[in-house]
Parts: C-alpha cells; sequence; structure tokens
C-alpha cells in the first residue's frame, strides 16, 4: 500500500490527483480534500497531528494501531471505524482490516494499513472523472462498497455449511468432518466479533442529523446497515447449523462406538461359558470325565456347539441380536 493517496475533488465528481509535497498549499474553497494515508508512514503522523487541523480525539483514533467499529460524532463532523473483509492473495477473509474516517462536509481524511478494494475503487472513478460528489455520497459508497463485499466470503461459509448437511451422516473421514465444523464455527465467531459493533456504528450514522448528509442519503446508510444485520443474522444461522452437525457427527460416532461395544459383549457373552467349560475340563486332577476314552473329544467339542447353539437361540429370543 501506498503511504499516501490525495485528490481534491469539484462537485462535478472530477478530481485533481495530488501529491504529499503540495497537499498544504492547494486551493480548497468550494471543494473537497480526501487523503488517505497509511497510518504507519511519517508522513500521516506528521500532516494528520500537525497540519489537518481536526480535533485531538480524532488525531488519535486515526493514528491508532487497533481500533474497533464505531460512530462518534463531532461538532458537525463524523469519526468513523468500519471493518472490511480481507480479500488479499491468500489472506483469511475473516482477518478483517480496518479503516478510519473523519469525515466533513469539505475534508476527508481517512487511514488503514492494507489496501481496501473499496477505497481503491473510489479512486480509480475519481481519477475517470466519474467519482463521487460530496462527502456525503463518499461515506454511502464507502460504506455500501464495504458491507456488499462481505456478501460472496459469507455464501462460500454458507456453501461450507450445506456440503457438510449433505455428506455429514455418509462421511468415512470423521476428522475431516470435525477440522471442518471448527474452521466454519471460528470464521462465523471471527467475523461476528467485528460486525455486531459495526452495526451498532451504522445504526448511529444514519441516525445521527448532521447538516450535510440529507434524508435520502441516510435512507441509504440505513438500507447498507440492514444488508449489514442480513449478514449477521446469515453467521448466527450457519454457526447454529454447524453446532447441530457436530452434535450429530458426536451422535453418529457414539452409536457407532456403541454397536461395537455391543457387538464385543455379545462375543463375550458366547465365549465366557465356553471358557468355563474349558478351563474346568483342564483342569490337571483326577476323576476328569472322559480321560480314558478316545471319543471324548468329539463329544466335548459338540456339547460346546450345543451350548454355543442354546446361546444364540436365547439371545435371538430375548431380541439381543
Amino acid at each position: 500500500m501506498k503511504p499516501f493517496q490525495g485528490f481534491l475533488i469539484e462537485k462535478d465528481g472530477t478530481a485533481q490527483e495530488l501529491e504529499y509535497h503540495n497537499l498544504d498549499s492547494v486551493q480548497r474553497e468550494n471543494k473537497i480534500l480526501w487523503v488517505h494515508f497509511d497510518y504507519t508512514s511519517k508522513e500521516a503522523q506528521d500532516w494528520i497531528t500537525n497540519n489537518s487541523n481536526i480535533d485531538s480525539i480524532a488525531v488519535d483514533a486515526l493514528l491508532a494501531d487497533e481500533t474497533r467499529p464505531r460512530t462518534v460524532v463531532l461538532n458537525d463532523s463524523l469519526l468513523i471505524a468500519l471493518r472490511g473483509v480481507n480479500l488479499e492473495k491468500n489472506a483469511k477473509p475473516e482477518k478483517m482490516i480496518s479503516i478510519r474516517i473523519f469525515i466533513s462536509s469539505d475534508l476527508i481524511i481517512s487511514t488503514s494499513r492494507k489496501n481496501i478494494l473499496s477505497v481503491i475503487e473510489l479512486s480509480e472513478e475519481l481519477r475517470k472523472a466519474k467519482g463521487v460528489k460530496s462527502s456525503s455520497e463518499f461515506l454511502v459508497e464507502l460504506t455500501y462498497r464495504m458491507i456488499d463485499r462481505m456478501d460472496n466470503v459469507i455464501d462460500k461459509i454458507q456453501d461450507k455449511a450445506d456440503f457438510l448437511e449433505e455428506n455429514i451422516l455418509d462421511a468415512e473421514n470423521n476428522t475431516e468432518f470435525r477440522t471442518e465444523i471448527l474452521r466454519i464455527r471460528r470464521e462465523c465467531i471471527t467475523l461476528k466479533r467485528y460486525l455486531t459493533p459495526q452495526k451498532e456504528a451504522l445504526v448511529k450514522l444514519y441516525n445521527e442529523k448532521l447538516s450535510w448528509i440529507n434524508e435520502y442519503q441516510r435512507i441509504e446508510l440505513r438500507e447498507t446497515t440492514d444488508q449489514l444485520i442480513r449478514h449477521i443474522e446469515e453467521l448466527d444461522t450457519t454457526r447454529d447449523k454447524v453446532i447441530l452437525f457436530q452434535e450429530e457427527l458426536v451422535n453418529s460416532l457414539t452409536e457407532q462406538m456403541n454397536k461395537k461395544m455391543y457387538i464385543l459383549a455379545i462375543l463375550s457373552a458366547i465365549f465366557l461359558p465356553l471358557t468355563f467349560l474349558t478351563g474346568l475340563l483342564g483342569i490337571n486332577v483326577g476323576g476328569i470325565p472322559g480321560a480314558s476314552n478316545d471319543s471324548a473329544f468329539y463329544i466335548f467339542i459338540i456339547i460346546l456347539f450345543a451350548v454355543v447353539g442354546f446361546q444364540f437361540y436365547l439371545f435371538k429370543k430375548k431380541k439381543w441380536i
């Protein structure tokens, strides 16, 4: 990510791209200044602290290492912290990227540490003279695009949950399915951790009466908030589903174990009397029946088979097998 990018936005959606060294010399009358910083850069620390002329609360928030989604009203300005899904290559989407924004009718200061696709899109549109025309439009577009990008991420989580639902009862590799269930639960919990306070921040945002946000734009913000609420509800539903899958998997494993233990118990019951008889006739003392009979071994084998047959008849009658 570049440490700085800036635009001087006209009312018609065109914009002049700025360099950091001429940032303080531009003429801002009837225009909107938007600057976006990597908050870890020296430029961000210097300009936001010494040249932005904004409230010290906003300065600290824009440069903070960690923040949670929130909305703070500062006179007729807003301080907003939001989170967007991480769509960088090989990144985990649930490891969300934060953006902090100070916004008033003629000034927008945003900071983040990583690239945010919504910010990149807004920048490209300004370069093509098709960009936003006001601070309120910037706010509406940025929040909408950040929330809308969560659709694909949440859809993928739901698809994985649906796959589990269809295949979990026929699963041969229970370990793999348990790992996938834990992964889905972790993704849902991590996303909801940030989306719940983000919902509260957006609710507060569209309820605030600021001079530069009109009623229609407030409605747009409310629609974006409703979309976010649907995402949170979908995450809750998916999390509850995988919990049920986990319980079903545990029940299935328990049932399999009980069946195996049942078979072992039946086998033990069958061999217990046989073991007793062979042990009894195997003691090395006088008076063992059949000791002098050449056919005694075969007669004993027949007796053992008869005992086993009687046991099967008894187990079948009692419906144990």
